[in-house]
């Protein structure tokens, strides 16, 4: 794995400081890069936590009632809590209530002061918290959840925390526009002067898809959250945008996740079906930089097996792309902000059609602020990347990246001397030997060299 999320909707902080603790233990004793994301809670509406019971299951039929009322533990059977307090006042009798985007469905059919009752025509299983969505003739009810903040109290002091802590990477959900990223962006700032913590944008709601390309110009990257996406808007629409989302984001040059419900048979079953293998197939193939499993790892029977078969997919049909030799035309968009930066796209953009065409064995990046290391990514050479930088929070931050292999390197003034440590470096792991071919690449010179491993 290259990282570890946490989903701050679950778990208390002091959980989730262990975790973030037994990662860096980790890194340090195995020399691992894993990065650490924080995904906020956002302001979904969503139910409680079942009183303490891991899950609950709706049969078809059923009548439950879900509450705005607090319940002592253990609830009334057949009850869910619900944090939004304008829920019962919302909702009208007649319209669809969706739990986790579909994996449970019921009818409003009665409503009770805070109470609201459902009948089940739907049934599956109820988990801690899971995101409720209502759609009225046809459409999802958008009216309150526009109006309700893309960051809340909450959401603040788990971010505080994050900073707090030096996490990689903060996930935002429900991003409406580009002004939420940037006030966040300027918190980070304000609170941890010199921090590199990444933003990430989840796109889950129509709102985000108004608003695609500003989101994803003003953040550091983009989540493709299908669950929650799926709940709000056809599901026949999920594919065409998702792939919309990938390209979009690789054009301007940010990393995108694709996320929710790849092997979600392999919660239960140590084997995923053939249809999921095939979607996983498909993300590799839009070149998403990276893959998530959600309920596979942090509740599933099989989070090993799970990882494993998501890497043994994405590696084999990425082999067989290779092999194929499909190469896509490098028609990317200029995403330079100054005649430097244009410069090293340009190199980077040469590098990988040189790789490609001399079919070299790497290619070689040194970098400090990770940019170049980004262009070469987005350019998809057909072999590895290894990247070094001086920066052990680079490091990490590059491991979220397709392609790239990163290591930490104190650099020299004189690039020879780095190019021989890199070459003892990767020699001595295996991942060289003498006489394969590289290019080296670097954004302290703006420089391209093509060389024999000694």
């Amino acid at each position: 794995m290259n990282v570890a999320r946490l989903n701050m909707c679950h778990g208390d902080r002091e959980w989730h400081q262990k975790v973030i603790s037994s990662v860096r233990r980790l890194n340090e004793e195995k020399g691992y890069a894993v990065a650490v994301m924080m995904d906020t809670e956002g302001s979904e509406i969503h139910m409680g936590d079942l009183g303490g019971a891991p899950a609950a299951k709706a049969e078809d039929g059923e009548i439950w009632t879900f509450s705005v009322r607090s319940f002592e533990a253990p609830l009334p059977e057949l009850t869910v809590h619900v944090n939004y307090e304008g829920f019962a006042e919302d909702v009208r009798v007649g319209d669809d209530l969706l739990v986790d985007g579909g994996m449970a469905r019921f009818e409003v059919v009665e409503k009770l002061g805070p109470d609201v009752k459902c009948r089940c025509t739907d049934p599956g299983l109820l988990l801690p918290r899971a995101n409720l969505t209502f759609w009225r003739d046809g459409s999802v009810v958008r009216a309150k959840n526009a109006m309700l903040p893309t960051i809340t109290s909450k959401d603040w002091l788990d971010i505080d925390f994050g900073i707090a802590e030096g996490v990689d990477f903060i996930a935002v959900s429900f991003v409406k526009s580009a002004e939420v990223i940037n006030h966040l962006k300027s918190y980070i700032a304000a609170r941890s002067r010199g921090s590199d913590i990444a933003v990430i944008a989840k796109i889950e709601s129509i709102d985000s898809l108004t608003n695609l390309e500003e989101i994803i110009r003003a953040s550091d990257g983009a989540m493709v959250a299908r669950g929650d996406l799926g709940a709000q808007i056809p599901l026949e629409q999920v594919p065409s945008i998702q792939q919309k989302i990938v390209k979009l984001c690789r054009q301007l040059n940010k990393p995108v996740v694709v996320a929710s419900q790849l092997l979600e048979s392999m919660i239960e079953y140590p084997i995923p079906t053939r249809a999921e293998v095939a979607d996983v197939s498909e993300a590799v193939h839009q070149c998403a930089d990276a893959l998530m499993l959600s309920g596979e790892s942090a509740m599933g029977r099989y989070p090993d097996k799970a990882l494993s078969v998501l890497s043994s997919v994405s590696l084999r049909i990425e082999r067989w792309w290779r092999e194929e030799k499909h190469h896509e035309p490098l028609e990317l968009e200029d995403v330079s902000s100054s005649f430097a930066d244009k410069i090293s796209e340009e190199i980077c953009i040469s590098a990988a059609k040189m790789a490609n065409k001399l079919e070299v064995d790497a290619v070689f990046v040194y970098t400090k602020g990770g940019h170049m290391a980004s262009l070469l990514s987005r350019c998809r050479p057909d072999c590895p990347i290894f990247a070094f930088t001086n920066s052990t929070s680079m490091r990490r931050r590059l491991n979220l990246q397709w392609g790239l292999i990163p290591f930490r390197l104190t650099f020299s003034d004189d690039m020879e001397s780095n190019l021989n440590r890199t070459f003892s470096l990767l020699k001595a792991r295996g991942m060289i030997k003498p006489g394969d071919l590289v290019i080296a690449l670097s954004d302290m010179l703006q420089s391209i060299q093509v060389m024999n491993v000694p």
